[in-house]
């Protein structure tokens, strides 16, 4: 059952206050700190740089934005260069953010849409495995390779920093992720991985990319539900999701709720 209106706004403000403002760093190496009027996650190599929180109005979002293209844009390519992420929500304030943030030289990449859902009622989905498709918990160098290979097929991209960022969580927070591949036979067709960061109301459903020609068969609803049971085993009541365009119509199908709209500006070290 989708939620209602009252309470997407308490689970939005809920989500806010956890996974933003008092965010815990992705990985062993990263670091979560607030400062100034924003909190920010910076890592060296690979992992992800940004701007994960803000609380900002027309007076001080300039020097703030300032402040942050000095911090990242001061790294050298050894610490993973300059490049980094305003993850910016639509009801983050002030409501000219976005025009400010190209003004100051990022780049908008495509919108998602925040969704969540009670993982109880996904849990309980009677969803079954199409025929010919096993499911393989991914617990190895190798199973990430063959999702690195799905990924590849489904959306067209190399995802190195995806790579290492789930390499380090299997090796150094097993229980933190939950990441598994869809196989017909040996090969694998669609892969998808959960988020679990300790003590959290909510559990990040990422990948979920499928195949081109295995589309349309239930293998994204069933990665979908094989999350969820493994989320509500651990008593987190909230599964969240960055929906792509062609997933969130399966996504509200399935139960997820609307909590706003997320746009990724990334600041490459130079203005456009």
């Amino acid at each position: 059952m989708t939620l209602d209106q009252d309470e997407l706004l308490k689970v939005r403000d809920r989500y806010d206050a956890e996974m933003r403002r008092d965010a815990q760093p992705d990985g062993a190496h990263a670091r979560v700190e607030r400062t100034g009027r924003v909190v920010r996650q910076t890592v060296p190599g690979l992992g992800w740089n940004g701007v994960l929180w803000s609380d900002l109005d027309e007076d001080t979002a300039d020097a703030e934005i300032a402040a942050q293209v000095a911090h990242f844009g001061a790294r050298g390519e050894e610490d993973g260069g300059p490049e980094f992420e305003w993850k910016l929500y639509s009801h983050d304030r002030p409501a000219d953010l976005g025009d400010r943030l190209r003004a100051a030289g990022f780049v908008p990449e495509a919108p998602e849409t925040l969704v969540v859902a009670r993982t109880a009622d996904l849990a309980a989905l009677p969803v079954e495995p199409p025929e010919g498709i096993t499911l393989r918990v991914v617990t190895d160098e190798a199973g990430v390779d063959l999702m690195m290979e799905v990924h590849h097929r489904a959306f067209g991209t190399e995802r190195p920093r995806i790579r290492e960022q789930m390499l380090t969580l299997l090796r150094d927070e097993p229980d933190t992720i939950e990441a598994v591949l869809a196989m017909a036979g040996d090969v694998p067709v669609s892969a998808a991985r959960m988020e679990m960061p300790p003590g959290s109301a909510f559990a990040g459903l990422w990948g979920g990319g499928t195949a081109p020609d295995w589309r349309g068969r239930g293998i994204y609803r069933l990665l979908v539900a094989h999350r969820a049971r493994v989320a509500a085993a651990r008593n987190i009541p909230y599964l969240q999701v960055d929906a792509s365009a062609d997933s969130r119509p399966i996504l509200e199908r399935l139960g997820f709720g609307v909590l706003g709209v997320t746009t990724p500006y990334i600041w490459r070290g130079t203005r456009p």
